[in-house]
């Protein structure tokens, strides 16, 4: 598994590394000193984990993952505990404070492996240039925030310039248009309904003809969400109906 070190201290990073050298599955590909750097060394590099400090200088480890399209598996490494409970808000793989011991660093290696569960959800090969069911992105709401897998978002809602993101109980907003996330998601499993919605269509549970030879549907999540006229046939072929 390929990682990245994102921590702005160099005592830190190299400490990291040594610990991590007792892992020979864990290869690490890169270090990053801040949030800017790191951006730009996961989109060059497509680490599969980040080990990841929280306080930074300018940009947090949190406004790093914000940036972020897709978001790899992170464990956070970080000397403030009182960040614990909001890491764990976040589903992050865990949280392990500063010095690191090895001890608590083999635990968190070790919850990589019960998280490599395949998605079954997906009737198509994914397009590596988009973002599909499996892969993971960060939503944050105010101070809330979660990881997300893509295959769990039934609807994305614009509301202005947000989007409502729907998963489990969850309706956040993010600041972000819904034609750029358009342009980012691959069509084959998610639809673009009309002006303002977007639907994952594994999450279709019925659908209804309606006016102006449009159509209704139904997401298992209990929302009805209208098809366009403009977009019915192709939604129709993409059904097979």
């Amino acid at each position: 598994m390929n990682a990245l070190i994102v921590d702005d201290e160099r005592l830190a990073r190299k400490e990291l590394v040594s610990l991590l050298s007792e892992h020979p599955d864990i290869e690490i590909v890169g270090e990053a000193i801040n949030a800017d750097d790191a951006y730009k060394k996961i989109n060059e590099l497509k680490p599969d984990l980040l080990f990841l400090d929280i306080q930074m200088p300018g940009k947090s480890g949190f406004d790093l993952l914000e940036m972020l399209d897709a978001v790899p598996k992170v464990i956070f490494t970080t000397a403030y505990d009182e960040y614990a409970l909001k890491a764990f808000e976040v589903n992050a793989l865990d949280y392990v404070l500063k010095p690191i011991q090895p001890e608590r660093l083999n635990d968190a290696l070790k919850k990589l492996s019960s998280d490599q569960t395949p998605d079954n959800h997906s009737p198509v090969t994914p397009n590596k240039d988009k973002l599909g069911l499996n892969d993971q992105v960060f939503v944050k709401d105010g101070d809330k925030c979660w990881f997300v897998r893509l295959s769990e978002v039934r609807l994305f809602e614009s509301d202005g310039n947000y989007i409502k993101v729907y998963f489990e109980q969850f309706k956040p907003m993010i600041h972000k248009s819904l034609n750029a996330l358009d342009e980012r998601l691959d069509d084959r499993t998610f639809f673009r309904a009309s002006r303002k919605h977007i639907i994952n269509l594994n999450w279709v549970e019925n659908i209804e003809t309606w006016f102006n030879g449009g159509l209704m549907v139904q997401l298992k999540g209990g929302e009805k969400v209208e098809v366009s006229r403009r977009q019915a046939a192709k939604f129709k072929d993409m059904m097979s109906l």
